[in-house]
């Protein structure tokens, strides 16, 4: 029996060498609510997701995600199945089911400015806190510019009849591995207001996350700005490693250099390591680009814009690599794209996801269409996501489907389906054996050896 005392208002669950288990909610359920809402169940407590798209709401229920994402349906399902999770579009139901209150809606890029859009953010929290009639915590996963936890604070406070403390826990997730990433972190950071009743808010988080916490998963404490920070930070660094290694893939273009060997030499340095340092055709999806941008405005917004003037550049350099896979693709079939056959294999922005956001694959399948060729288009998961961004591009069920008559082969997203491919899997198919690997994924040796015109980016 776990045994449950009251602290100060706040319900502490005190489980002796039990796991506790807590009620919580998860409000959004799109790829980070979902599986959040997901894995707080895995380990035991008793989640309501909440989404204002009955929609999604239905498709959770029943057990479907609506989005791909390895493993996690088999999560959901289990934990439906077991009664320790169910979804809701119910605020009501979810201000009484809990104290403690994830909060995982987007915050893309708002339109025609570089700033984060907050208002989903802001739309729950005005939602749920006047339902509040008792103590609650509403802890944060998205990323939001740095202040914004704190203004959600003195807000939540001023709508609620209850006392009501915000948090911020934000997310490290890596789609194709956000299971493995939320029940097997990095690290564990909670940012509190160290000016209020933090240790309250802090004693419950800990319970929530206790059995990670034994597992030796690093617990990192700090004031709300600084977790705000974190994950914004890191993205800005992953991302500046990522066009550092395409800016110097130019080099070795212009010099005849092998930017794949000189990242392996790089890599070897334990102070820079090799992972993110592939050249290629740069990043994309929901988080990288929006993210370095929305640093720089509110960094501009804080007088702090030389600060991260850099990050400029880091996105010139990734869009960048966009055009040069178009130029590259007029190269390889004679000058001019006007009625040229393309085959394009890859739509997600990278592989095991079908997230087409920013994509750098479908952003050169549309500049290649526009430019007047004929381009088919193949993703073993993104297709359906594709045809709603650009429904004028053609698309195909296989690799030999998309490459049927192709004049050139574009390999943009690197799925093991596309690196296992071999020359005499195509070999019948293609009009013209002229292959750009956009990822540079594939042996060019083999390739060449096979009578293949092989190109990749920043490679001999």
């Amino acid at each position: 029996m776990l045994e449950w005392v009251l602290l100060q208002g706040w319900g502490v669950a005190i489980a002796g060498a039990y796991q506790s288990i807590m009620r919580c909610t998860v409000f959004g359920t799109g790829y980070l609510g979902a599986t959040h809402a997901a894995c707080m169940a895995e380990l035991g407590h008793d989640v309501v997701g909440v989404d204002i798209d009955p929609g999604k709401v239905a498709k959770l229920s029943d057990g479907v995600v609506p989005f791909y994402e390895p493993g996690l349906e088999e999560v959901l399902r289990r934990n439906l199945e077991a009664g320790r999770l169910r979804f809701t579009t119910s605020y009501p139901e979810a201000a009484a089911h809990a104290q403690v209150h994830f909060l995982g809606v987007g915050t893309p890029q708002k339109k025609g400015e570089y700033a984060a859009d907050l208002k989903y953010v802001h739309a729950v929290v005005d939602s749920l806190a006047p339902l509040l009639e008792h103590p609650s915590v509403i802890v944060g996963k998205s990323t939001v510019p740095v202040g914004t936890a704190a203004a959600l604070g003195a807000r939540a406070r001023a709508l609620s009849p209850a006392q009501v403390e915000v948090a911020w826990n934000p997310e490290f997730l890596r789609e194709g591995f956000a299971v493995k990433d939320t029940l097997h972190p990095d690290r564990l950071v909670l940012g509190v207001d160290r000016e209020r009743n933090s240790a309250r808010v802090e004693e419950l988080v800990r319970e929530i996350y206790a059995d990670l916490i034994a597992d030796e998963v690093p617990f990192l404490l700090t004031d709300l700005a600084t977790a705000e920070l974190v994950k914004v930070s890191a993205n800005a660094f992953l991302a500046t490693k990522i066009s550092f290694i395409n800016a110097v893939s130019e080099v070795c273009e212009a010099t005849g250099a092998d930017v794949t060997v000189l990242a392996d030499a790089l890599g070897y340095d334990a102070r820079i390591g090799r992972r993110f340092l592939n050249a290629g055709l740069g990043f994309g999806g929901g988080c990288l680009p929006k993210d370095i941008r929305a640093f720089m405005a509110r960094s501009g917004e804080l007088g702090a814009d030389h600060a991260v003037a850099f990050l400029r550049e880091v996105d010139n350099i990734n869009m960048r690599r966009r055009t040069k896979m178009v130029d590259m693709a007029t190269r390889a079939v004679g000058g001019s794209l006007l009625g040229a056959n393309v085959a394009v294999l890859g739509a997600a922005f990278k592989p095991e996801s079908d997230d087409v956001r920013d994509s750098p694959a479908l952003n050169v399948a549309g500049m290649i269409q526009l430019h007047g060729a004929v381009v088919t288009v193949y993703d073993p998961k993104a297709l359906e996501n594709s045809r709603r961004v650009f429904p004028t591009l053609n698309y195909a069920t296989s690799v030999v489907e998309a490459c049927e008559r192709a004049d050139v082969v574009l390999v943009l997203t690197e799925w093991n389906e596309f690196t296992a491919l071999r020359p005499r899997d195509l070999d019948r198919v293609v009009r013209g054996r002229s292959i750009i690997d956009g990822r540079n994924c594939l042996n060019r040796a083999t390739w060449r050896a096979a009578g293949w015109v092989y190109a990749g980016l920043g490679t001999p």
